[in-house]
C-alpha cells in the first residue's frame, strides 16, 4: 500500500550503509528519530464533511486524509507531526468527462471549491486545502481524484500520437505504449506516481528530456472541462492560427479547469540505450564540457553534472566501500582528486547513432580532462532512479530532513547562481546553531543555459513547528537568492502555493494581471484550485 505520510510503497525501504550514516553525522550532527503520529490518530482529526451527499463523492475520513497533502517537506511535517490543519470535505473519483462536468456543476451549485488531484506528488502545495482556511468564510472543498481516467483511448501509430485519460500514472502509460512498440520518454523522478495531466498542468520535465523533450514538446492537444464550458485542443504538427491555446493549459495548475484527456507525441522504442559516467578534476571543467556537448547539439537523451559536494555524497551513499576506494585511487592518478565532479551521459536511439554520439561526446569530455569510467555508475543510476525518493523516508526515521529546490538560468549566470543558492542555504540556520549540508547538480541542460537542482539536508527538531521554521528560513533565503540573480522560480516543480509569492518578479504586474484575467474567463466563479499559481 502507498504510504499515507511519506513516499511510495510502504514495503520498499532505502537502507543506509553505516558509512553513509557516519557521513551525515559528520556533516550536520547526529539525528534524533521523531515521534510521528499514527494513521488512526490522524484520521481522528478529520472533521465531518460539509458537502451534500452526491453519488460521485466520498466523505470517508481516511480518503480525505490521504488527499489532504502532497509531498513537500511542509506536507511531511504536517502529516507526521499530526498538525494537518485542513482537509477536503470529500473526494470524488470521476470515471468519464461527463462525470467531471457533473462535479463542476455540483461545486458551483453548493459554493464549493474544486482541487484537481493526479498523483499527489506536488512539492509546492498544489493539492493542499490549507489556503482556504485564511478566508473569512471557509468554503467546503472537493478534491477530484482523476485516477480512473487512466486508459489509452486512441493510438495513431502512423502519426506517432497517443491519447490517454489524463489520470494515467507514468508506469501505466508506458506499459500501454510499450505493448504497441512506443514510448513517451517522460521520466520525472516522481514517475511511479505522477500523472500525465499533472505533468501538463505543471510543465513537468523528465530525466531524459534532452532527447525526448519537456512535456510542452510532447503535449499535442487534449480536452479540458472548465466552469465556462469544454475546451478542445486539436493536435497539429504546427500551426500559425493565432496564439497556441495549448500554452494556456500548460502550467495552468488546475486554475482553468480539469484536464481529462491528453494527446501526446510518442516515439518508437529505442533500439539501444546506455548511460555512462565521466569524472572531471574540477566543477569548472565539468560545466565547460557539458556546455560544449549541448551546444554541439549531440543527440544525447540525458546529461547530468554534479558538483564536488554532490559527487562526494553520491559516492558515500553508494556503499561498496572497497570498490569506491579503488575508484577514487584510480581517479586521483588520472588527475580527478578531491575536487572531482561526476557527469552522467544518457545515449538513446538506433545503435549506430548511439555509437556516433558516444564517440563525439566522450571526445569533448576528454578535451576537458574528463575520465570516462564506463557504464557501471550509469547502470546503477538507471536501475535506481525511481528509488531515490525513498531515501527521504529512511532519513526522516533517523532524524534528518531532506528537501530540494530548483531554477534555471543562462549559462553565463550558472556558476554565480549555484554559489548564491548554496550560500543562502548555508547561512539560513546560522542563528540556530544548526548545520545544513548542501549539494547541487545540473539536471536538464540546454544550448543557452541549464537548470540547477539543489538538495539540502538538515536535522529534524523535536518540535514539528521548529522543523517547519527551519525549512521556511532556508526556502525563503534560497528563493530570494534565485529572484535576486534573475533565475526562474521554478524549472520543473511548478508554482503551486509555495512559489506564488515570487512569481511577480518573473511575470511582472501586467503579466500577473493577464494570468488572473485568463483564470476568470474560464472560471468566473473562482472555484478552481483557488490560491494556487497566482495569489
Amino acid at each position: 500500500m502507498r504510504r499515507w505520510n511519506g513516499w511510495g510503497d510502504d514495503t520498499i525501504t532505502y537502507p543506509l550503509h553505516a558509512s553513509a550514516l557516519r557521513f551525515l553525522e559528520q556533516r550536520v550532527g547526529p539525528g534524533a528519530p521523531p515521534g510521528d503520529v499514527v494513521f488512526a490518530d490522524a484520521v481522528a482529526q478529520v472533521p465531518p464533511s460539509r458537502l451534500p451527499i452526491h453519488p460521485l463523492v466520498s466523505p470517508d475520513p481516511a480518503d480525505r486524509l490521504r488527499h489532504a497533502r502532497g509531498q513537500s517537506l511542509p506536507d511531511w511535517v504536517a502529516l507526521r507531526g499530526g498538525r494537518i490543519g485542513a482537509f477536503p470535505d470529500g473526494v470524488a473519483y470521476p470515471a468519464s468527462d461527463a462525470d467531471v462536468r457533473e462535479l463542476i456543476r455540483y461545486a458551483e451549485a453548493i459554493g464549493a471549491r474544486l482541487i484537481p488531484y493526479g498523483g499527489g506528488t506536488s512539492v509546492v502545495g498544489h493539492v493542499n486545502v490549507g489556503q482556504f482556511a485564511k478566508l473569512p468564510y471557509s468554503p467546503p472543498t472537493l478534491t477530484v481524484d482523476l485516477s480512473r481516467l487512466n486508459r489509452l483511448r486512441r493510438l495513431d501509430a502512423t502519426s506517432g500520437l497517443a491519447t490517454f485519460g489524463a489520470g494515467v500514472i507514468g508506469p501505466d502509460l508506458e506499459a500501454q505504449l510499450r505493448a504497441a512498440g512506443f514510448t513517451l520518454g517522460h521520466f520525472p523522478q516522481s514517475f511511479e506516481y505522477s500523472t500525465l495531466g499533472g505533468w501538463i498542468a505543471t510543465r513537468s520535465c523528465g530525466q531524459q528530456s534532452l532527447g525526448y523533450g519537456r512535456i510542452e514538446r510532447l503535449f499535442a492537444g487534449g480536452h479540458v472541462e472548465t466552469p465556462a464550458g469544454s475546451l478542445d485542443l486539436p493536435s497539429f504538427p504546427a500551426s500559425a492560427a493565432g496564439p497556441d491555446l495549448r500554452e494556456l493549459v500548460l502550467g495552468s495548475e488546475g486554475r482553468l479547469g480539469i484536464i481529462t484527456e491528453a494527446t501526446v507525441r510518442v516515439t518508437p522504442l529505442p533500439e539501444h540505450e546506455e548511460f555512462r559516467a565521466v569524472f572531471f578534476p574540477t566543477w569548472e571543467q565539468a560545466q565547460t564540457a557539458a556546455r560544449a556537448i549541448v551546444q554541439a547539439r549531440l543527440p544525447l537523451s540525458m546529461l547530468r553534472v554534479s558538483t564536488t559536494a554532490e559527487t562526494e555524497i553520491t559516492l558515500a551513499l553508494a556503499g561498496h566501500d572497497n570498490l569506491i576506494a579503488a575508484l577514487e585511487s584510480l581517479l586521483k592518478v588520472r588527475g580527478a582528486g578531491d575536487g572531482k565532479c561526476m557527469a552522467l551521459l544518457g545515449l538513446t536511439g538506433r545503435e549506430g547513432m548511439v555509437k556516433a554520439a558516444r564517440h563525439e561526446a566522450l571526445g569533448l569530455t576528454a578535451d576537458h580532462r574528463g575520465v570516462h569510467v564506463g557504464e557501471t555508475f550509469g547502470k546503477q543510476w538507471h536501475a535506481g532512479r525511481f528509488r531515490t525518493p525513498y531515501l527521504r523516508n529512511a532519513l526522516w526515521e533517523l532524524g534528518y530532513a531532506i528537501d530540494t529546490l530548483e531554477t534555471a538560468t543562462d549559462w553565463a549566470n550558472v556558476p554565480l547562481m549555484v554559489d548564491a543558492i548554496e550560500a543562502a542555504l548555508h547561512v539560513a540556520l546560522a542563528e540556530t546553531g544548526e548545520r545544513v549540508h548542501v549539494f547541487t547538480h545540473l539536471s536538464h541542460l540546454y544550448p543557452y543555459g541549464s537548470s540547477i537542482y539543489t538538495t539540502y539536508l538538515f536535522r529534524l527538531a523535536a518540535d514539528p513547528d521548529e522543523t517547519l521554521a527551519r525549512w521556511q528560513a532556508m526556502k525563503t533565503a534560497a528563493s530570494a537568492a534565485i529572484v535576486a540573480r534573475g533565475g526562474t522560480i521554478s524549472h520543473q516543480h511548478g508554482v503551486g502555493a509555495d512559489h506564488a509569492p515570487y512569481l511577480g518578479a518573473e511575470k511582472g504586474a501586467l503579466g500577473l494581471r493577464a494570468i488572473r484575467e485568463l483564470c476568470a474567463v474560464f472560471d468566473p466563479g473562482g472555484i478552481m484550485n483557488a490560491g494556487k499559481l497566482v495569489e
